[in-house]
């Protein structure tokens, strides 16, 4: 009997081919893209959980008083090392690192690399796996190395190098062979060796090798730079930890820092998820939530479409029960086709899963799982997916369909009572709604995108491109570095070049608290600190509103340069009459004198507010990472060349990898960009789904009105007359879809931007933008519908019973 229901259904899904592509293509879209956001859902709550003792691990986190004053993410040196010395009964383990970067080379290959410095209780702490070498030793002797699979293949084309040498340069420009000792196995994400994504570390140093890259603080109680990871012992919470943190802070550390240092222990398996404002939770929530529409589009698709062709089935239905068979009979068969039609998009779906994931994972900026890397019970996941949809999508058609009387059903007269056609328009109403608010969503967010990334950033990022130096942070390392600066100057397609500690990628190289001479310093500001030459302003093309710009540092080396914002927090009126009044640093004696005040410029992401700013000549400072290069405009591909030739002559033992400002600013803003390409794909899904059902309505509509048409047509009614017919009763549910939609899409992106300290004021042009589009598209599939079925033969229209 069951494989008779199944013969039926298959043979009724092959006369109507285009009914069941439609409605495959339907489930077979929204499936998928659950099946996408699911993964990647799930891809991003195991991070951290396959760690050794994961749940009892944390990290050491930084709440200041005034965020300006530091990083939440780094936090003391010593506070880790301490917690474990003094109070080995709570803490089982510690980790902490610092990341810099500098020129590996192994023979004629030379890059720039990542390279975390920290304790050698990176391996055993969390349970990391060596290809090659020994854990338990391959950080006990000074000048090791660990490095991943894909460096070792980088360097030296295999991943069996334990023994070789790497050369490593230091900030004072001397190079120093590091003895691999240990290749690290694949490691699943994590936060303890990728704490972001410009972070991904290749090269793993212990602090026994820190002297040689200038970084023995990790005994400086007054600085807060580094990852500290704790693991606590067996049944230990991390209430337990704050008085000993409190005492710790207390005994170690200056008024400044008592007064507004609180340091949170936060889970590594929450932190995640947590981090920079809990920005990723509420991604993977909306992700969820346009999942979960898309599904239920494509089920209420199904539902309009069934019903429409119901018509088809009448006769078939009528006999069948004249025949003898029970409702109950008939029911079974239409949910056997749902059930059939499901597992095809279903298998469709995940056959398509790995061609899918490689587009999906442009969206997101990360690459997914396979599906055989779930767990086995995932298994039962497409089966509950099949049994659950083909209920949702194949009950209501099945209820309605073998509830027609057998008299109406063989005369084939489709009888649809009010309560099912209000059911169904109220069903088209929310594909309307959702469509329009994922498509006026993705247009908000690309003119939020368009401000952070057009003209009001306060610099010119056309034609700049960034490189990272090698460092040798003295006297003689600067004159050096200005004297390559003034070369590279020369090449014809370089219009200039600054040499910098910090460019406008958000991250600021120090902190420093400032007051106004003659003020208290109780009163100061939590300022950022930036070093560059006299040429920054002029290579990034910043307004100078007051003064001059570092053109003093060889002469007077504590004259600095303040942005408006500062100005204004010291007490200043204007521009003019800040300059040559003083500053002082909050623990410090030497005056600092202001010679010029520069325009506010976005040094971080338009989500927070621009910081007072004070600039230091490198002539003084003597800290220095990157040159930045403003080209002219023309052949860029033949400018980089140029700088290329330029740089081998002059620092041969240097790579030039450089980095363009709009891809700096496109890694700054990676969330704002996933979020519109994930807009842009919800709304295409969604406007798709939305035309399948319109479809489906309008076919319905069709043919319950055959002979209204061919009556009107024989009375001379026009086409375009019978086209409005139809026309206005899908205008109606779009005008109230609107009504709805407007509001919601409103709130919806309100908030959003309620996140940003710039942002755009919400306009009419999105929303007469998504309305506009979307009622042409429905009107054009309406118009094309109508004029197919008015241009039939009257007679034969008149003939339908």
């Amino acid at each position: 009997m069951i494989r008779n229901y199944f013969k039926i259904a298959w043979r009724n899904l092959k006369k109507k081919k285009l009914y069941a592509f439609i409605n495959i293509i339907g489930l077979f879209a929204g499936i998928s893209f659950a099946l996408l956001i699911v993964a990647f859902i799930w891809q991003e709550i195991q991070v951290n959980t396959n760690l050794k003792h994961a749940k009892s691990q944390y990290i050491l986190t930084s709440k200041w008083k005034d965020p300006n004053m530091g990083v939440d993410f780094v936090t003391l040196g010593p506070l880790a090392e301490n917690l474990k010395q003094q109070y080995p009964h709570l803490i089982a383990n510690y980790y902490r690192w610092d990341g810099i970067t500098s020129i590996i080379s192994n023979g004629e290959k030379k890059f720039r690399e990542g390279i975390q410095l920290g304790d050698e209780s990176l391996l055993t702490m969390y349970g990391f796996n060596l290809m090659h070498g020994n854990n338990d030793n391959a950080f006990s002797a000074p000048f090791s190395v660990v490095i991943t699979k894909e460096k070792a293949i980088k360097y030296f084309g295999t991943t069996d190098v334990v023994g070789e040498t790497v050369t490593i340069q230091n900030f004072e420009g001397d190079h120093q062979d590091f003895k691999i000792t240990g290749v690290l196995a694949e490691t699943l994400e994590n936060t303890i060796t990728q704490i972001t994504k410009q972070a991904d570390n290749g090269f793993f140093i212990a602090k026994n090798s820190a002297t040689y890259f200038n970084r023995a603080n990790f005994q400086d109680w007054e600085r807060s730079m580094f990852l500290s990871f704790i693991e606590l012992q067996p049944g230990i919470n991390a209430r337990q930890l704050e008085a000993p943190l409190s005492r710790l802070i207390k005994n170690h550390t200056s008024e400044v820092v008592q007064d507004n240092l609180q340091i949170i222990p936060i889970k590594l398996t929450d932190y995640y998820l947590n981090r920079n404002n809990a920005s990723l939770k509420q991604m993977l929530f909306t992700l969820s939530f346009v999942g979960l529409f898309i599904m239920l589009m494509a089920i209420i698709n199904f539902i309009n479409i069934a019903i429409s062709h119901s018509s088809s089935r009448l006769k078939e239905i009528g006999i069948r029960k004249v025949l003898g068979g029970k409702r109950k009979q008939l029911m079974f068969q239409f949910l056997i086709e749902s059930v059939v039609l499901v597992s095809i998009s279903t298998l469709l779906a995940c056959f398509s899963y790995p061609i899918f994931s490689g587009w999906f994972a442009e969206i997101i900026g990360k690459k997914l799982i396979g599906l055989s890397e779930f767990p086995a019970y995932f298994l039962i996941v497409p089966l509950g997916c099949i049994i659950l949809i083909s209920a949702l999508v194949g009950f209501y058609p099945a209820f309605v369909l073998s509830s027609f009387k057998s008299i109406d059903a063989i005369k084939g007269k489709l009888k649809i009572g009010s309560e099912g056609v209000y059911l169904r328009k109220f069903l088209l109403g929310f594909q309307y709604v959702t469509a329009l608010v994922v498509l006026i969503v993705a247009l908000l967010v690309t003119q939020q995108l368009d401000r952070f990334l057009g003209k009001t950033l306060g610099y010119d990022k056309e034609f700049v491109v960034t490189a990272a130096v090698p460092r040798d942070w003295t006297s003689e390392g600067v004159h050096k570095m200005m004297t390559i600066r003034n070369e590279l100057s020369k090449v014809p397609s370089v219009e200039s070049v600054s040499l910098s500690y910090e460019i406008p990628n958000g991250n600021n190289g120090f902190q420093l608290n400032v007051y106004k001479a003659g003020e208290n310093p109780d009163q100061s500001y939590a300022t950022q600190g930036l070093v560059s030459d006299e040429n920054y302003l002029s290579t990034y093309q910043i307004p100078l509103l007051a003064g001059t710009f570092l053109e003093s540092g060889d002469t007077n080396p504590d004259a600095v340069v303040i942005n408006e914002t500062a100005l204004y927090a010291y007490g200043f009126e204007n521009a003019n009459d800040a300059i040559g009044q003083q500053l002082y640093v909050v623990n410090e004696s030497n005056a600092l004198t202001i010679e010029g005040v520069v325009s506010d410029f976005h040094f971080e992401s338009m989500q927070q507010s621009i910081k007072p700013q004070l600039f230091f000549n490198v002539n003084s400072t003597l800290y220095y990472r990157y040159f930045s290069f403003k080209l002219k405009p023309g052949n860029l591909n033949e400018s980089l060349a140029q700088i290329q030739q330029k740089w081998k002559v002059l620092m041969p033992n240097s790579s030039f990898e450089y980095h363009f400002m709009d891809d700096t600013l496109a890694t700054l803003y990676e969330t704002e960009f996933q979020f519109k390409k994930a807009a842009y794909t919800a709304s295409l899904l969604a406007l798709i789904i939305a035309l399948l059902g319109i479809f489906g309505l309008v076919s319905l509509s069709i043919n319950k009105r055959v002979k209204e048409v061919g009556i009107r047509k024989v009375l001379g009614a026009s086409l375009s007359r019978i086209s409005f017919l139809f026309l206005k009763e899908f205008l109606v549910i779009l005008g109230l879809s609107v009504i709805i939609a407007c509001p919601l899409a409103y709130a919806l992106m309100n908030n959003w931007l309620s996140n940003y300290a710039y942002r755009i004021s919400i306009g009419l042009l999105p929303f007469v933008i998504g309305i506009l589009s979307i009622a042409s598209i429905t009107v054009l599939l309406i118009i094309f519908q109508t004029l197919k079925a008015a241009s039939t033969n009257p007679i034969k229209s008149l003939r339908t019973e």
